[in-house]
Formats: structure tokens, sequence, C-alpha cells
């Protein structure tokens, strides 16, 4: 075979991994002009965030999907011939396939074969910590596994009845569907719960101004949360790290209060069941008065996470949010054409680096202009046995001036959205609240 007909490489293997030896498959499709070589190698990364030792990688351009087994015939007796040569144990596909041709091609290759989206499900399953993203993780892998069960079982036709089934002489297959969906149900029920406690959480924070960190996975999200708070969020070189939205308060050089939520990183393709699991905590997105799109700038592959990043807003109906595009990891990009050439695409965009520091005042000078640009001017008068409110009045407005008169204090204030209300509550009926100026 010669090189240019070679469609698969052997990896060299990494004595450190403990996981299955890994044969990774990658499909090319002419009609939709991606990136082979990209998607392959976010595809390796997941592999080997899983813990698999990725031995081989296959490829193969299509015009279109075998519905039996998605690639042709000859490249299956190509795959089945790696399994034997390297003895391995898993096969993965970069594209997501059909119960059907999950169980055919895993009677074939004699071996586990899974797709993108269980594959991500089981990174997050490794990551997963607090017992809402347990909860989570669950709910999404359970919900992708039921279509699946039929290829999870070599006893299906062992009849099974006793005391305690619902159906005497049920077949294996029908008591753990209906197991899986008794278990979804008691998981949807718990997030909802969590969904509303997330709700009420979000309802205090009403008069504060806040900003979500939303983009690729590892673009650099909880470096930059960890700068900008001085919060010790988990940091790794590893894809999602990040379950759980960490909010905190940005303290470092800022002068209004505002918070800060890193959320779970994106990638291409997403299951759309964890997405729908996640929606407590994707709803910080939707909840922000100012969106951070972080790009990892020393990435191929950027055009890609701005577009995928984007989707998701959009998906989320926060696109109409205020946001300002990050380009992160400077400190990688050796060429300076290449930031020079990104700052012309985007004229916009802010080029940081959250490990170094580079860029970080820029970005807090933008996201006060942002702040700025949200809060309405008001005045008050309180007496001055009321000054001892002033530092509570602080916490929901921005005391632009004060004049203390014979009889009364005078306040101009900047006001963030929700914040009046609050603060008529707090000074009940002895405010004054004036007109806008």
């Amino acid at each position: 075979m010669s090189k240019e007909d070679q469609t698969y490489k052997k990896v060299p293997e990494n004595t450190k991994e403990i996981r299955e030896k890994a044969i990774l498959i990658g499909i090319e499709f002419f009609s939709n002009g991606s990136s082979l070589d990209n998607n392959l190698k976010e595809l390796k990364g997941l592999a080997e965030t899983a813990y698999y030792n990725v031995i081989a990688i296959v490829s193969q351009k299509l015009t279109r999907i075998n519905p039996k087994f998605f690639i042709g015939k000859g490249k299956v007796e190509e795959v089945g011939q790696l399994i034997r040569q390297f003895s391995a144990g898993i096969v993965i596909f970069d594209e997501n396939l059909s119960p059907a041709q999950n169980r055919n091609l895993e009677n074939i290759f004699k071996c586990r074969v899974i797709d993108r989206s269980w594959l991500i499900l089981e990174i997050f399953g490794n990551h997963a910590r607090t017992r809402e993203a347990k909860a989570q993780v669950e709910l999404a892998s359970l919900k992708y596994a039921l279509p699946r069960l039929t290829k999870m079982w070599g006893h299906l036709s062992r009849q099974r009845g006793g005391i305690g089934m619902r159906d005497v002489g049920e077949t294996q297959i029908q008591l753990d569907r209906r197991l899986i969906r008794d278990r979804i149900t008691k998981l949807d029920r718990k997030l909802k719960q969590i969904d509303l406690e997330k709700k009420t959480q979000r309802k205090n924070r009403s008069g504060i101004y806040k900003v979500a960190l939303v983009g690729y996975t590892n673009a650099g999200k909880s470096t930059l949360m960890n700068q900008l708070t001085g919060a010790e969020t988990l940091v790794e070189n590893k894809l999602f790290a990040t379950l759980d939205s960490t909010i905190r308060k940005i303290k470092k050089n800022f002068p209004y209060p505002v918070v800060l939520s890193d959320t779970v990183g994106l990638i291409d393709k997403l299951p759309h069941a964890l997405i729908a699991s996640f929606k407590s905590t994707l709803d910080e997105v939707r909840d922000a008065n100012l969106l951070i799109r972080m790009v990892d700038m020393s990435d191929s592959n950027a055009k890609r996470q701005i577009q995928t990043t984007n989707n998701v807003i959009n998906d989320l109906g926060a696109d109409g949010t205020d946001s300002l595009l990050v380009f992160n990891k400077a400190d990688k990009v050796n060429d300076p054409e290449i930031l020079e050439s990104e700052l012309q695409r985007h004229p916009n965009a802010i080029i940081i680096s959250s490990k170094n520091g580079t860029g970080l005042d820029v970005l807090r000078k933008s996201i006060i202009s942002c702040y700025e640009s949200k809060l309405a001017s008001y005045k008050i008068t309180i007496k001055y046995e009321q000054a001892k409110l002033i530092p509570q009045i602080r916490k929901y407005a921005v005391i632009v001036k004060s004049d203390y008169k014979d009889t009364f204090i005078s306040l101009d204030l900047r006001l963030a959205p929700g914040a009046k209300e609050k603060i008529e509550i707090l000074l009940k009926d002895t405010i004054q609240v004036g007109k806008k100026s």
C-alpha cells in the first residue's frame, strides 16, 4: 500500500496508559468539507482523556453512509485486521452510530465499539465530582444507552419471572429497560429539585452584574477564573476538567460588584442528552449580563471553536446577550503574524494569556465598560439618621457623588438592572427616587 493510499497510521504506545488499546475511526464527507486532520486530533485528545491507549487511527472518505456498518465493507475488514494485529480492545468512531450499526460492528469486531457521544459521556463520568454533576452525567448516559440495550447483553432470550416482577416472564431486555426508565424518572426529579435550588441562588444575585465564561473545552476558562477572582478552581490540561459552574466575585483591581461564573466546556457534536442534562449549569449562561467567549488561539481549529460556542449560545437563547470575544493562550503563539491576522478578522477581540496575565488589564477595562453601559442614573435623598445605610446602598449601586446638605444627603447613583427595587426596599418610604438624568 502506497503512502498516499494508507488510511491509518500507527500511534506510538504510551506505556503510562492503563486502559485498553483503542483504534480510532474518522470520516470525511465530501459534501461538508470538514477538516479530517483536526477532527482526528480532537478525537485522539478525547480518547486519551478517557485513558485509552490509541494505537492506530483509521480514516475514510464517504459520499454516503453505509446503513449497516456506517463505513464501507472493505474498511470494516481492514479495521478487523488491525484489531487482531494490535490486540485492540475497543474501536471508537468520531461520528455517532445507530444502535443497529453499533451491534453489527461489535458482532464482527468481537470487541467493544463506541461512538463520539459515548466517549464524551465516559469522560464526563470520570470527571463528575458533585452530586449534581454525577446525576447529570448518569441521566444523559441512561437516555443514550436505553435504545442501545440490545447490544449490551448476551442473555436476552433468557426469561425471568418471579415475585416482585411487574410482568411474569419478562425478558431481560424488558426488565432492564423498565429499571432504566424508573431510574431516569428519579434522576429527572432530583435534577429538577437542584434546578429549583439554583434558581433561588440566581434570584438572590438578581441585583448583581453577572459575567459568564463560555467556550470550548480546555480553552483556559478556569485559569482565567482564578486570575480574575483569586479562586482556586481546578485547572488541568485536559478536556472537560470542569463540569460544575463555579461562581465567584471579581476582586482583583475591580471597582464594581461583579460575579464571574465558570461553565462546563463545549465541544463540537456535544450529545443532545448531555446538553439537556446540564440545563441548570448552562442556565448560568442564559442568566448572564455579559458573556466572555473564550477561544484557544494556539489551536489550529480556533475557527471551529468560535462557531461551536456561537451555536450553543444561540441554542440557549442567549445570542442577544452582550459578549466579549477573548483569544486566550497568546503565550503559546510564537508567530506575530497569527496574532495580527486574528485581530484583522476580529478587530474587537481581546488577546490575553490567562496563564501569565498578558492582556488581563484590557479585559478588566472592557468588562467595566460593559458594566457601566448598563447603569442607569438616579438621584436619591436620605436623612442623616439613615447615613448608616450607605454601605448597604453600595452593594447595589455605584455612588458617583455625595452632597451633604443642611438637613439631608443627596446621592447620585448608577444602578444596575434590578437594583432600584432593592434600594427602595432598603430605604422604604423615606426614599425619593428622581428622574433619570
